[in-house]
């Protein structure tokens, strides 16, 4: 690499993966490492630093460097097979008795997780609404609280945590802060700078962007105990990405900037006009001025809101699931971030107990013209 990387822009590092160049080949594209074992020195060491496929790989190296450099990680980035492999990881290393603060709101498997199969690690876990710091504070238990979770913005009302709040809340009753910031990315939001300890993604989204890989990342802050003991957890269970899913992210992550910029201002196109649509009751998006958390939201995020919004319909649930059944250029699927636009009715898909109102769908903003993409959501909801 030129002596002059250090003075390239992260969205130029981005585009060309760093600048890797294949020394045998000279491709810009790096290779795909597939292999599961290593020739051993005449000596019995491992001079090239593999050893074996499940704890590491050149791909997922490569990959890891760009994330790591995405999020400015001092102690660098992990690659998972998924963004729940990555997430529970981190519970995983904690003790026996610990205790977890997390978000009220959040990815609903995640909850879902942490109230079932958690309690079997011996956690106790507590969910509040961490936009609000005070209930956040108020649900430290000095000296057992050793770790404090928040998603935002959260899945799916949007709600805003101020990240550096958070973090001096945690670290004030000595415990870590890790974020789940898959929908911003690290495009608009890293939340290590902030003063988080730890950040998750579920690269599935729009760090890959093209619905076609399942991936998980966790970046962390210093490379202390504690993320020992992640690491660690991530070579003994197996629960490394692949070295092709690794390859299409790295792939993915090339356009990250482009596609994340161009997400976020379709989103807040859409968010304006629907705001004034007659079937929409609310839109719920932190780049609108009335969000609640919109002031937090413009200090601690970058080039644009994001690309996730939902609406509550003004006729109620039926019409909201009528709606979803009606347009034609918005796709009903979960996930989010690819380049095409999804729609979600959450509450079904979420079930008994979740805190998404009835009337609630989910969008996930594409590449697609935005006015298309407005003219079929109008066309759905006026049909009702």
């Amino acid at each position: 690499m030129p002596s002059s990387r250090p003075q390239w822009s992260k969205r130029s590092l981005t585009a060309q993966a760093m600048g890797h160049v294949d020394p045998i080949t000279k491709a810009v594209v790096p290779p795909i490492h597939v292999a599961t074992t290593y020739i051993r020195d005449e000596d019995n060491a491992y001079s090239s630093g593999f050893v074996y496929g499940r704890p590491d790989n050149a791909t997922i190296r490569e990959a890891e460097e760009v994330l790591a450099m995405l999020e400015e990680a001092g102690a660098g980035a992990l690659l998972f097979s998924s963004g729940m492999a990555a997430a529970t990881a981190v519970f995983q290393a904690l003790n026996p008795g610990d205790h977890v603060v997390a978000s009220k709101v959040m990815y609903w498997a995640l909850r879902s997780w942490l109230m079932t199969e958690a309690v079997r690690w011996g956690l106790s876990v507590d969910f509040v609404e961490t936009d609000n710091l005070d209930a956040l504070r108020n649900a430290i238990k000095p000296g057992r609280t050793k770790l404090v979770w928040i998603e935002t913005p959260s899945n799916p009302l949007w709600t805003i945590t101020d990240i550096a709040g958070a973090a001096g809340i945690a670290h004030a009753a000595g415990a870590r802060l890790a974020v789940d910031s898959t929908t911003a990315s690290p495009f608009h939001t890293r939340p290590l700078t902030l003063g988080a300890d730890i950040v998750m993604h579920a690269a599935t989204k729009v760090l890959n962007g093209h619905s076609d890989v399942v991936a998980g990342v966790l970046a962390g802050g210093k490379a202390d105990a504690f993320w020992e003991k992640v690491v660690s957890i991530r070579k003994m269970q197996g629960a490394i990405l692949g070295p092709f899913e690794a390859y299409l992210l790295m792939r993915g992550m090339r356009t990250l900037h482009l596609r994340a910029g161009a997400q976020a201002k379709s989103a807040m196109t859409l968010a304006e006009r629907l705001s004034a649509h007659p079937k929409v009751a609310r839109v719920l998006y932190p780049g609108l001025p009335q969000h609640p958390g919109h002031d937090i939201a413009a200090r601690q995020m970058e080039g644009g809101f994001g690309f996730m919004l939902s609406i509550q319909v003004t006729d109620g649930e039926a019409a909201a699931i009528r709606t979803a059944a009606r347009v034609r250029l918005w796709k009903r699927a979960t996930s989010l971030g690819g380049v095409e636009s999804l729609i979600e009715h959450r509450a079904s898909i979420e079930g008994p107990g979740t805190p998404c109102p009835p009337d609630l769908l989910r969008l996930s903003t594409g590449i697609e013209d935005v006015d298309d993409l407005f003219q079929d959501l109008d066309e759905g909801l006026r049909a009702l």
